[in-house]
């Protein structure tokens, strides 16, 4: 990290009416309409995981107007397609009496290579404020410290060097002393960590390392020493003026 690169904060805002499911507080949604079925595409949240032009690329083709057509392809195989997309920026709504997007049965917390932190789950987001910022079943978190879009990921770590591989090596940090329900809450920390609440099983990116838990904290900044756990490392850049 260079002395450029700050700490993620997101300063205070306020108070504000909960967004829709699915929608972050702010962001203005691209919407595409076909036969059975429409989607939202979010463009501050995608991060070109390309999750669905590898899957249904007669559907989903950048480049073209519109980029997706939802005439060439059905309801379902669209639906089935969005909801790869591991960062909540697409979204659909069926109307031919299709299944709608549910919370899958196991919140998953998966570190990435290099990369960011991918939640699923019956997610809820909680900002600085204690305000509920995005209720979701899928987000990318940036865990490098530099994304303009905090929270959430923005590619910003390839720039920064992110020098991760997401291996989980000490399951020390994860703690497990119950949890109210099955939604997973992620509290935003002012200066400081992703503090996750809730079931979960967090995994290293080679899904070799399986830990299952309901609290852990998760570096935000960068500069932890024992990624994906935070170490403090925030406060003592805070310290030192960083």
């Amino acid at each position: 990290m260079t002395s450029d690169e700050r700490s993620c904060v997101d300063p205070p805002g306020p108070p504000a009416e909960d967004p829709p499911a699915g929608v972050d507080r702010g962001d203005r949604l691209h919407d595409f309409r076909g036969p059975g079925i429409a989607v939202t595409w979010s463009r501050a949240r995608c991060t070109h995981a390309a999750a669905c032009i590898m899957n249904l690329p007669v559907v989903f083709m950048p480049g073209r107007r519109p980029w997706i057509d939802l005439e060439r392809g059905s309801a379902a195989d669209v639906a089935r397609v969005v909801e790869r997309c591991p960062t909540g920026a697409l979204h659909y709504r069926r109307a031919d009496g299709g299944a709608q997007e549910a919370p899958p049965a196991q919140n998953t917390v998966t570190v990435t290579h290099r990369g960011p932190v991918y939640v699923r789950g019956d997610i809820e987001i909680i900002d600085e404020s204690g305000q509920r910022r995005l209720t979701d079943t899928r987000a990318a978190l940036c865990r490098c410290g530099c994304s303009a879009h905090k929270p959430f990921c923005d590619n910003s770590h390839l720039a920064a060097g992110l020098d991760d591989e997401g291996v989980v090596r000490d399951a020390g940090p994860v703690s497990d002393p119950g949890a109210p329900d099955a939604k997973l809450r992620i509290r935003l920390e002012a200066g400081g960590p992703l503090r996750i609440e809730g079931p979960f099983v967090l995994r290293s990116a080679d899904r070799r390392t399986v830990v299952p838990g309901t609290r852990v904290a998760l570096c935000r900044c960068g500069r932890s020493r024992n990624k994906p756990f935070c170490d403090s490392s925030h406060l003592r850049a805070r310290d030192a003026g960083a």
